[in-house]
């Protein structure tokens, strides 16, 4: 069985994240995405929360399979057997910062990196930058799942 990990914090996933794992679950029989626990930062949604809109929004892909890791990704897949980590790239700049981790994760473990060019759709977007718009009010609803957007404004609305 060929399978993947696609890993991030997803506070929230966004659209581009979507078309990355999607992109994935059609090359991949199982695609894990990997959902990062920093205890050090504080996520604008809980891990639990997170864990539930990951599994809400890929449930149509029929392959996909949603958890919580905390350590090295490496041995995620360790334990996950799990040869392949998929990462999209935005700019030259993620080519950079992911290249170095994708050869770090190789030396330690054989697992490899594939990198996914982002639909240029989604270019631009991040999940920090998603926040600070919707903060200050702008119109974000194009750039999440429907059933994201409406978490995120109902969780501003409580701050």
């Amino acid at each position: 069985m060929r399978r993947a990990v696609c890993p991030g914090s997803f506070d929230p996933i966004t659209n581009g994240h979507i078309d990355i794992i999607a992109r994935a679950s059609k090359l991949y029989d199982v695609v894990h995405v990997a959902v990062m626990i920093n205890k050090s930062k504080r996520g604008l949604f809980t891990v639990d929360e997170r864990l539930a809109m990951i599994r809400e929004v890929t449930e149509e892909f029929g392959n996909v399979e949603v958890e919580a890791f905390h350590g090295l990704l490496v041995d995620f897949c360790k334990e996950r057997d799990i040869p392949a980590i998929v990462k999209g790239l935005r700019a030259v700049s993620d080519f950079d910062y992911e290249l170095q981790m994708a050869q770090m994760n190789n030396g330690l473990s054989g697992v490899e990196t594939l990198f996914v060019p982002t639909n240029p759709t989604y270019s631009f977007l991040s999940s920090s930058l998603v926040k600070e718009v919707a903060t200050w009010g702008g119109d974000v609803s194009h750039l999440l799942p429907e059933p994201v957007h409406k978490r995120l404004v109902e969780r501003l609305a409580e701050s």
